[in-house]
């Protein structure tokens, strides 16, 4: 069984090896940059640890992996224009760079790359592994819509954003891993397990972006904290807050996020405080565990052995471990 080092190398290769240095500079430059970005490659990693966890070979993994980690970035230079994101990962996005039409162009051939990657899979298996795909791209474009009607709907309920989160993030992860037990030949059965486990993963994992976003310390975190407040996004948290806190602060709240003239360091240190009185962190954390504990129960019930399995049950600890 080849190690985490291991598999990051195999796709660290596999993507450097891609068509993206071509011509019209113009198309295949912004692509070249979004893949070199690297990032944490935690779907491509799903894949091939999923493969080997059902006694598959990575490699013949390698492929449909590849294709989602493609796939994964390109959503990621569509949801930059659409949020007016300023940087990603630190360096200036795509649009900004370049321009919006480069942006949009670069993207969508980054997705008919993608699916010339599954392409490239074993043909017994593409129809499977393409019918996954699909199924998710569209699941994905679902979520995203889902999160652009939010933003300006008065009504958004928990369940509705808990299904957001779920198609805008969770799918891909699931997806991941259930391509990596397809090429591996799992059971349907086993398949689908695998498949829950990452959905349910993946909303614990959002959930918890969520509320680091909020209560996060930024040097850990990463990234500066109270972005998800200063552009009113209903979160989980907020949601929430509306739900259970005081009357009063269930007005404040709402007021405060129809507002964008005060200043950022104000909005948020208001916000956190009705969201302090409302225990709301507290809140958060339970349904993060709830979501985390169906996904090991899940991973719990697919027919391997306990060896077998301690690889991506150490990964999902691992997920949930950022904390402050």
């Amino acid at each position: 069984m080849l190690s985490t080092t291991q598999l990051q190398e195999l796709i660290a290769q596999a993507i450097a090896a891609l068509p993206v240095y071509g011509k019209p500079e113009g198309l295949y430059q912004p692509i070249a940059y979004t893949l070199e970005q690297g990032g944490k490659r935690l779907r491509p990693m799903l894949a091939l640890m999923s493969a080997q966890t059902f006694g598959g070979d990575p490699a013949k993994a390698l492929p449909a992996a590849i294709a989602i980690e493609i796939f994964h970035n390109f959503t990621l230079l569509h949801d930059d224009i659409i949020d007016e994101a300023p940087l990603r990962r630190g360096r200036e996005t795509v649009y900004k760079k370049w321009n919006i039409n480069t942006a949009i162009l670069s993207g969508d051939t980054m997705f008919a790359i993608a699916y010339g990657q599954l392409c490239s899979s074993e043909t017994a298996m593409l129809p499977a592994l393409m019918k996954v795909f699909t199924k998710t791209a569209i699941e994905v474009c679902e979520g995203q819509q889902y999160d652009i009607d939010f933003e300006t709907s008065g009504d958004v309920s928990i369940d509705a954003y808990l299904n957001m989160i779920r198609l805008k993030t969770a799918v891909l992860l699931a997806a991941s891993l259930k391509i990596g037990a397809i090429t591996a030949n799992a059971s349907e059965a086993d398949a689908d397990r695998i498949y829950s486990f990452g959905e349910n993963l993946g909303i614990a994992f959002q959930l918890q972006d969520d509320l680091l976003d909020a209560f996060g310390n930024e040097e850990v975190f990463g990234k500066k904290t109270g972005g998800d407040i200063l552009t009113n996004k209903k979160t989980y948290l907020y949601l929430k807050a509306l739900e259970c806190a005081a009357a009063d602060d269930r007005k404040l709240l709402a007021e405060l996020y129809s507002r964008r003239d005060m200043e950022d360091g104000e909005k948020i240190g208001k916000v956190l405080q009705i969201f302090r009185r409302a225990d709301i962190e507290k809140q958060t954390e339970e349904l993060i565990m709830d979501y985390f504990n169906r996904a090991i129960l899940l991973l719990a019930e697919i027919n391997l052995s306990e060896e077998a399995k301690k690889p991506l049950l150490s990964l999902a600890e691992t997920m949930l471990k950022r904390k402050n």
